[in-house]
């Protein structure tokens, strides 16, 4: 049977992370996988989080299953978290939210879920977009085409581009996949009277909106960065979300995700949720409880979810202070290059703008590991590899 298969690329990002480790240049430089990283080039432990487990391991006594969709209260919390405190979706009934594996795996769930509800619908996603969505929106049997996003040019959203090609091509009942905060691969978001325009074409037109929220909280701030969100689901019957506490809670292992769907009435909510059961049901079952409790009780404690808020915002403070750095470091080691932009895009990630050559004498000739499209994750530099990073782009310009 398996003489037939043929060998499966590298992943690009998770290979450039083997190069790195097998190379022994003492001042390399990973800036390719896409998580967090301190001062120390470490990945920590938030200290809600240990004090969360802590609780956790002295007052748990099961390990039986927790149920198709999760924990009830996790979900609960988590509506609150995306869609506002005061939203009045809950208390209406009409959201149906199952916890996941991870953000991927509320991006899975969804598209199995839509697509056994309009088999082969079409899925619009920016171009670009984080890589993986192609992969999941295909796996699950949608059509997948795209809509203008970043210009290289100006290093922002061309959103005019978006919406004419939205407004020209896009159909009833497509669903248009965009990042609610922090975009990856270009750090370039929505502004407020963007979100705004997108939703009233949605509505207009009866587009489903599909925001992956994988950073909220690492952008602005957790109010801030779901503002544009919460702004489309005022306005439009139908949507789907996608949220993660992989960066926010730095959860990254533990696999903690959720899928939420806004339908137009309760009696619809219903129907969503027992299919999304029989998708879970169909595909992992269940999900692992552990990250979702830590979520849970950080944020059913005020003590710990000041806590985890308060450390979310050092994370949040360092990574603007290092595009600040960048930037500077850049013109000192004599870029003349324009570079600011970067100080205005959020999150953790944003594009060099160095073609593929340049890109290739970034990672063979000076240990610095990035991906091809050179994507960086700002939050890989430090006071240790930053004036070193400078000197290599200057390097290759």
């Amino acid at each position: 049977m398996f003489e037939s298969l043929q060998p499966v690329p590298a992943d690009p990002i998770l290979h450039l992370a083997v190069m790195h480790r097998e190379d022994s240049n003492p001042h390399k430089v990973d800036l390719g996988l896409g998580v967090y990283k301190d001062a120390q080039g470490h990945t920590p432990i938030m200290r809600a989080v240990d004090a969360a487990e802590q609780r956790i391991l002295g007052l748990e006594d099961t390990k039986t299953y927790v149920g198709m969709a999760g924990w009830a209260r996790y979900n609960q919390l988590i509506a609150e978290v995306v869609l506002g405190a005061g939203n009045t979706f809950l208390a209406d009934k009409r959201l149906a939210i199952a916890q996941t594996p991870g953000g991927t795996g509320a991006l899975r769930v969804i598209c199995e879920f839509i697509n056994a509800a309009k088999p082969g619908a079409k899925v619009w996603v920016g171009k670009p977009t984080w890589a993986n969505h192609h992969a999941i929106i295909k796996s699950a049997g949608l059509t997948l085409d795209e809509f203008p996003y970043f210009d290289a040019n100006t290093h922002s959203v061309d959103f005019d581009a978006m919406m004419a090609k939205l407004e020209a091509e896009a159909e009833a009942g497509d669903l248009v996949l965009v990042h609610g905060c922090c975009h990856n691969p270009s750090g370039a978001d929505l502004n407020l009277d963007q979100w705004q325009a997108f939703a009233e074409l949605a509505s207009k037109k009866g587009l489903i909106p599909f925001v992956d929220i994988a950073y909220q909280g690492m952008g602005d701030g957790m109010e801030e960065d779901a503002a544009g969100l919460r702004l489309v689901a005022d306005i439009v019957e139908e949507m789907v979300i996608a949220s993660s506490c992989s960066k926010n809670f730095g959860l990254y292992r533990e696999r903690t995700g959720t899928a939420i769907v806004l339908t137009k009435t309760a009696d619809h909510a219903n129907v969503v949720q027992g299919q999304m059961n029989g998708v879970i049901r169909g595909n992992y079952s269940m999900p692992p409880s552990h990250g979702a409790l830590v979520v849970q009780t950080i944020l059913d404690d005020a003590e710990l979810k000041a806590d985890w808020l308060v450390e979310l915002g050092e994370v949040r403070e360092r990574i603007a202070r290092l595009r600040s750095e960048l930037v500077q470091a850049l013109n000192t080691a004599g870029v003349q290059q324009d570079f600011s932009f970067i100080e205005r895009q959020k999150g953790m990630f944003s594009f060099l703008g160095v073609d593929k050559d340049q890109v290739n004498s970034l990672v063979h000739n000076h240990s610095v590991y990035l991906v091809g499209s050179s994507r960086i994750n700002v939050a890989g530099l430090n006071d240790s590899n930053m004036a070193n990073f400078a000197k290599a782009v200057a390097a290759v310009l």
